[in-house]
């Protein structure tokens, strides 16, 4: 089996990705992207077939890539789908050796995710409930208790139809990445706010094609991500002193005030649907770095 167009080859990648894998079009588009950078530079180096590429192919564009100033990051990942894409032309006879497999990822950055404190955490929630005064509001104020309590992504709060929260045992159940499923709970708060928008604002907007979904846009339809990174947005914004985050930031904060409350690690795993236990210990960090703040701030020996 053997292709001469980079573009064929990455297509059949792709499909392996999206079918056999379960990956989301988020992921395939990024992978691809990175795969059409790696194949501008190679055919800078008149490298034209899959066949030819090298370690030292490889080290070239990440190396070329760093120079650029591109993100930490951004490296990783591109040097993640570098790996990844050589490993399947290995298995699919494309290239005699996996050349990737030698290729280390450039070390991520050791800036800290920013997060609400807590006080900051409840001003917002409360002035958001205080405002709520409409159909809109009401959904706003639900969205912003929903992606606090639980931590989700903002991919998966917009997935979640109606019949995936269990208002008896309050939990949600959450279509993660890969498309596996976990059971997240919520507390009380939260359970008011979705039971206000579900009895009160809901009703308002559902459309004739509205359908299951739990979180409706001012139209009716399902709501998009754009509309619930604006909600958040402009809630932080109310709060004096409150870093600009977004969901993603939300779902920090979440995972960093369980874990100081005195959440197990592996808890706070299962929670965010982190596949991998190192991915959910970043959130040490942040804690750790928060009790060096305060014993900088109180202990007279600092």
């Amino acid at each position: 089996m053997a292709y001469d167009d980079w573009a064929e080859v990455s297509e059949r990648f792709a499909e392996h990705l999206r079918l056999e894998l379960g990956r989301s079009p988020h992921t395939v588009r990024a992978y691809l992207a990175d795969l059409e950078s790696l194949a501008t530079f190679a055919r800078s180096r008149q490298i034209t077939q899959v066949a030819d590429l090298r370690l030292a192919t490889l080290r070239g564009w990440l190396g070329e890539q760093e120079q650029a100033d591109l993100a930490r990051a951004t490296l990783a990942r591109r040097a993640a789908s570098a790996r990844a894409f050589t490993a399947w032309c290995t298995r699919r006879g494309l290239l005699d050796s996996d050349i990737g497999a030698r290729l280390a990822s450039p070390k991520r950055g050791g800036r800290l995710p920013a997060v609400l404190s807590d006080d900051q955490a409840a001003q917002m929630l409360g002035d958001v409930e205080a405002a709520a005064d409409d159909p809109l509001g009401w959904r706003d104020h639900a969205i912003l208790e929903l992606l606090y309590a639980t931590g989700v992504r903002v991919s998966e709060l917009v997935g979640l139809d109606v019949d995936d929260v269990d208002d008896g045992r309050r939990t949600v159940r959450v279509l993660g990445k890969g498309g596996k499923q976990r059971t997240v709970p919520f507390g009380v708060p939260a359970h008011r706010a979705l039971e206000r928008w579900r009895e009160q604002g809901r009703p308002e907007l559902v459309r004739e094609g509205s359908g299951a979904a739990l979180f409706l846009g001012a139209r009716g339809g399902r709501i998009d991500p754009r509309t619930v990174r604006e909600v958040v947005h402009r809630a932080v914004a109310g709060v004096p002193g409150a870093p600009d985050i977004g969901p993603h930031g939300l779902r920090h904060s979440a995972a960093t005030h369980v874990l100081e409350g005195g959440a197990d690690l592996r808890a706070v795993q299962e929670l965010l649907g982190h596949a991998s236990l190192a991915t959910t210990q970043i959130y040490t960090h942040v804690s750790v770095e928060r009790l060096r703040s305060a014993f900088a701030q109180a202990h007279p020996r600092a």
